[in-house]
């Protein structure tokens, strides 16, 4: 019998698709010597007892703030749409529970400053979910880079696809062409990436920036409904970091047929790519090509067994996984090694920038 195990609450699970399901569920599967799921809270009552039947949960909590002031959780888990982060995380924080809550912690940098103030107060554990930092490839790239695969960092240039925010959507997204509703390209797949980026490389000492859009409507799949469409659909970034090298950002909505995420790293030494299938880095595997000295050709840089440490493969599990066992440590051991509310304002900080920028430009 396991014993001393982390009981968690989930609020927003459905059996059906979206992120908790496919990623959060499985993920505190596997850690199930750190964790116990007993409880979940939908928007309705009957779907939480769906959920908690399709996923074998011992409870479903009649609503949100049932299952945050229950004695039973110690983790309440946010997987909700981001309007609704602020009121369900703050609740959760008073409550003086640990929580982790999807990237972006808040609708905006006063949401996520005003969270992140009040976990501190309450010197609990309050992580987000920016899983891209904790991505082994990230960590392996951190580290050669570190070590002086490329000597010193030139420049490096960031090429992604949204796969949302184009002319087409489907109902349950269609809340994304919404600006106001805080979950966009530049709040989502940049940010999660632009978080693996300066993880790796450091932060920007300086930027300009451009968003703009091609669309402004956007039409409903399901039902053919043409509504309007105030996100950007296409964002560019030009900079430098903290290290001296210079950084040019292009991000657009939809897929390509041909580059959906490339980011190049350019050395003194040597030069290395990081390719993945999507623009968003924290969903994706990706792959890192490097050639250093006097080779001419990238190859395919492995990542090795010990850096991967026997995680899944699949790095809507895996990744979420790594943020939950750092997570546990945290709890047990009053440390804060996973990515922190601290760590949301430090990076909803330089989405501001990036917006400021483009607002100047306009």
């Amino acid at each position: 019998m396991k014993t001393n195990r982390i009981r968690v609450g989930i609020i927003g699970v459905n059996p059906d698709s979206h992120w908790a399901s496919k990623s959060h569920i499985p993920a505190l599967k596997f850690l199930e010597d750190d964790f116990e799921i007993l409880g979940v809270a939908n928007t309705t009552y009957e779907s939480a007892k769906r959920a908690s039947e399709a996923f074998q949960i011992p409870y479903a909590f009649q609503n949100a703030e049932a299952l945050i002031n229950s004695p039973e959780i110690d983790l309440v888990i946010v997987t909700v749409k981001v309007p609704y982060h602020f009121e369900l995380v703050k609740a959760a924080l008073d409550s003086g529970k640990h929580v982790y809550c999807e990237h972006p912690l808040g609708n905006g940098l006063k949401e996520t400053q005003l969270l992140a103030e009040i976990a501190s107060k309450k010197n609990v554990v309050a992580v987000v979910g920016t899983q891209m930092v904790v991505a082994p490839e990230i960590l392996y790239l951190k580290q050669i880079i570190k070590d002086g695969f490329v000597g010193k960092v030139l420049s490096t240039t960031l090429i992604g696809s949204g796969g949302n925010w184009g002319n087409e959507t489907v109902a349950d997204l269609s809340y994304l062409s919404d600006k106001n509703n805080g979950a966009t390209m530049l709040t989502i797949p940049l940010a999660h990436t632009l978080a693996g980026v300066t993880r790796v490389l450091g932060s920007f000492s300086e930027l300009r920036s451009k968003m703009t859009s091609n669309f402004d409507t956007v039409k409903v799949l399901e039902t053919g409904e043409v509504k309007p469409k105030t996100a950007e659909d296409q964002i560019m970034i030009i900079g430098t970091l903290d290290n001296g090298a210079a950084i040019s950002v292009h991000y657009r909505g939809g897929i390509s047929r041909g580059t959906n995420l490339l980011w190049e790293i350019n050395g003194t030494e040597g030069d290395i790519q990081v390719r993945g299938d999507l623009g968003h880095g924290q969903l994706v595997p990706l792959s890192i090509f490097g050639a250093k000295g006097t080779e001419k050709e990238l190859q395919l840089i492995k990542v090795p067994a010990d850096v991967m440490n026997n995680f899944p493969e699949d790095p809507m599990v895996g990744s979420v996984a790594r943020i939950y066992k750092l997570l546990a440590d945290d709890i047990r051991n009053n440390t804060r090694k996973a990515p922190s509310f601290y760590d949301a304002v430090q990076l909803f900080e330089l989405l501001n920038t990036i917006e400021l920028s483009a607002n100047k430009l306009d």
